[in-house]
């Protein structure tokens, strides 16, 4: 897959895609989920062009680039919405907290706060367990590693949607004593109704 300039810089996110019906927590606002999303990633694929270094989508497997998506939403969210802030806590849960609610905005484990993930997926969201939390998904579109493709593409948000889930909106997939497989849980049907109806972003 060869890049050009063009590929190098993501799809703007569409103002008028914002749900204005939708619902965010913690005083987050639609206007700042937008520019926590708006600056991604074009500066640092321009760079790597000009190096001749493929896209970051394109040197990451996808689950890693799906990780570093959220990794950066969390850490831009708390520039534009003061009253969250990224849990300190190493692999502390939820991604973001209330602002001065816990000491050193560190926590183990809260049920306050929004838990961030992106997928490239309209559903299939997974976690570690099953937990009582608002989770908000971003809906991602963008070439792989080794995909087979003749015509690239820049990256894109195509989606957000999020709610607050319970315990039983999520399916836990155990593993045997022999497995080495992460143990995870899924949004099921009943969390991703949920999810869906509280869109908050699409394309």
């Amino acid at each position: 897959m060869s890049d050009t300039a063009a590929v190098c810089t993501p799809v703007p996110v569409n103002p008028g895609g914002f749900n204005q019906k939708s619902t965010l927590p913690y005083g987050l606002q639609l206007n700042q989920l937008h520019q926590a999303m708006n600056d991604f990633l074009g500066f640092v694929n321009r760079q790597l062009y000009s190096k001749g270094i493929p896209r970051l989508e394109c040197l990451l497997m996808p689950a890693t680039f799906s990780s570093l998506v959220g990794e950066y939403i969390v850490y831009r969210i708390p520039f534009y919405c003061t009253q969250l802030v990224k849990n300190q806590h190493h692999n502390g849960h939820p991604d973001l907290i209330p602002t001065g609610i816990f000491p050193q905005n560190a926590v183990l484990h809260t049920d306050e706060g929004i838990e961030v993930k992106a997928s490239k997926y309209s559903s299939g969201w997974q976690g570690h367990n099953p937990e009582s939390v608002w989770l908000l998904v971003f809906q991602i579109d963008c070439n792989s590693p080794n995909e087979k493709v003749t015509q690239p593409k820049p990256f894109q948000f195509k989606a957000v949607y999020g709610a607050k889930l319970d315990k039983q909106d999520w399916n836990f997939s155990g593993r045997s004593a022999t497995s080495r497989r992460t143990i995870t849980a899924s949004v099921n049907k009943s969390g991703l109704e949920k999810m869906k109806q509280n869109w908050i972003y699409r394309t």
